[in-house]
């Protein structure tokens, strides 16, 4: 699968893929053998013509209470014996311009698994009426009218009824779930738990992600209350408005609701997550108590699950029908029940795969190295085992920073990585007047980073609502080139502007393997596009320092390859 072709979705089908769920479609619509026969070139002409021997598929406009007419899809397995029931999946559809016609390739899978399988474009999106609400109560409340259209029909087991979503539908899946208790088992591929630490992190918005979804809504489909939060947000407002809008769409929120109800969860989400807060994810899945599954690996949002939903296999897909499977009593997966909690990929091998039995277990212990001056005769800081204090490094704050960025595009350069494709950062030809640079002595072994990672700092900005961003970096010092292997920003209040502060904040969690011989490098920056636009203010100084007793430090979960 190339990147090239990507369309505007965080869904990132290819020209390819797009006329592929055309071609399904028509022939599950149509399943006649010229329709059929066309799925041939993709290998897929078997497999329908069973499809529509054992299921029905037929399209519908769900009208709501309101008046609001959403765009579905019914699939059900034909010839069920009177007084038989069939468990459900009901998929909201992810942001995109394909709305329910983002899951065509995963429906055949189910029903030959014996489910109904209803997918819906929610309200705004797609071929669907009405306003968007962002996953608001609408939204929520939408699901329940969706479910109790379901209900109404003949074979379906109420008892039995799964949600799963992948990313705007990963959010409505685990909103509604915490609603409604006839919903049994839920999952959520590139999902969000939090949707403020998703767009404001360390007092940081990011910024690029926010604009990317305010496109695909399309702001003139947005409700009144939404496009009121799209203004503040640009504005950098962050009230208690914005919290409570993010709060009541977070399904963090609904912590307890899950756990009393022991609701079966899924999540799934990636290492360079650009559009949802990993840490958070991580967070909501540490902190549920029922039944629980977590899958992170190898790219960026959406990247991952991509091919299962045009009917390929992918860890994210495949994880769903088991866990469906063993909640619901399908028969879709590979009849094997959920075997691990927490199962990942190391960057950047997508065909690496761990699997332990909770957080506890897979995360590293951290291991902590100081920011230190440089050594006489050279220009970079350095990583070191013991603290130091006293040192001081400048940097200029410019408002357009360094070429080293958390990724140069959205989803794209994630995808990318999944195909063994990471971004080459070219470390030694940054001006060093515009970041500070700390690396540690080439590694003597090969050595993995995997868990969570927290930075100290001391910060003196002369300009009010000044940002930093860290980046580590594995960095081959026979060239200098560099690859990421995470990042996280901090911007300083205006009540921090002109004194020294001390910050300590997360990097994102990683997963890496660094070679024998590469260095570690941290690089502290003061600008990146996702989190803020250039700007040409006066350039002002940002001094990094290191007091005695809060001495500057990277915690990191480093420890030798087994």
């Amino acid at each position: 699968m190339s990147a090239d072709g990507i369309t505007n979705s965080f869904v990132p089908f290819t020209s390819d893929e797009i006329a592929k769920l055309e071609a399904i479609r028509e022939a599950m619509i149509d399943p006649s053998p010229r329709r059929i026969g066309r799925l041939d070139q993709w290998g897929l002409a078997d497999e329908y013509e069973i499809h529509a021997e054992t299921a029905e598929y037929t399209e519908h406009r769900i009208i709501l209470t309101d008046g609001t007419e959403l765009d579905a899809s019914l699939s059900v397995p034909k010839g069920l014996a009177p007084g038989r029931t069939c468990p459900a999946v009901v998929m909201p559809a992810p942001l995109s311009p394909w709305g329910r016609l983002s899951y065509l390739g995963v429906l055949s899978r189910w029903v030959r698994g014996g489910y109904a399988v209803l997918a819906y474009s929610q309200r705004g999106l797609a071929e669907s009426t009405g306003e968007i609400h962002c996953a608001g109560p609408q939204d929520v409340a939408d699901a329940t009218e969706v479910l109790d259209w379901l209900l109404r029909r003949d074979g379906i087991d109420a008892d039995r009824i799964g949600f799963f979503g992948a990313s705007y539908g990963a959010g409505t899946s685990l909103l509604a779930a915490a609603q409604d208790q006839r919903i049994k088992a839920v999952v959520g591929t590139s999902a969000w738990t939090d949707l403020l630490a998703s767009l404001y992190e360390n007092n940081t918005r990011h910024l690029k992600a926010f604009e990317e979804l305010v496109k695909l809504f399309g702001e003139d489909r947005c409700s009144e209350e939404f496009r009121g939060i799209i203004q503040k947000i640009r504005a950098d407002t962050i009230d208690d408005e914005v919290r409570e809008f993010a709060r009541v769409r977070s399904p963090r929120t609904h912590l307890d609701r899950y756990n009393e109800s022991a609701t079966p969860v899924l999540l799934t989400t990636t290492w360079h997550e650009t559009i949802f807060s990993v840490p958070a994810v991580i967070d909501f899945h540490e902190r549920l108590t029922g039944p629980k599954g977590l899958l992170v690996q190898v790219g960026d949002h959406g990247n991952a699950e991509l091919p299962g939903l045009v009917g390929l296999p992918a860890k994210p897909t495949d994880m769903a029908y088991r866990w469906m499977d063993h909640h619901l009593g399908g028969t879709a997966g590979d009849g094997e029940p959920p075997r691990s909690d927490v199962r990942s990929e190391h960057m950047h091998d997508l065909f690496s795969d761990h699997r332990h039995a909770a957080w506890a277990d897979y995360a590293l212990p951290g291991k902590r190295l100081h920011l230190a001056d440089a050594p006489a005769g050279q220009g970079d800081g350095q990583l070191a085992d013991e603290p130091q204090a006293g040192w001081t490094r400048s940097v200029k704050a410019t408002g357009t920073g360094t070429d080293i960025v958390v990724a140069p595009q959205l989803i794209r350069t994630g995808l990318a990585e999944r195909l063994g494709r990471p971004h080459i950062y070219a470390t030694a030809d940054i001006d060093r007047s515009l970041a500070a640079f700390f690396a540690t002595a080439p590694l003597e072994e090969a050595s993995r980073v995997r868990g969570e990672l927290e930075l100290r700092v001391t910060v003196t900005a002369q300009q009010a609502n000044a940002t930093i961003v860290a980046y580590l970096l594995d960095t081959d010092p026979a060239d200098g080139r560099a690859r990421i292997i995470t990042h996280a920003p901090y911007t300083l209040t205006t009540e921090q502007t002109g004194r020294p502060v001390t910050v300590t904040f997360p990097l994102q969690p990683a997963d890496y393997i660094v070679a024998k011989g590469h260095r570690l490098q941290l690089v502290i920056d003061t600008h990146d596009p996702f989190f803020s636009p250039e700007t040409t203010v006066p350039a002002f100084t940002i001094d990094l320092t290191s007091p005695a007793g809060t001495e500057s430090y990277l915690d990191i979960p480093l420890h030798p390859v087994d």
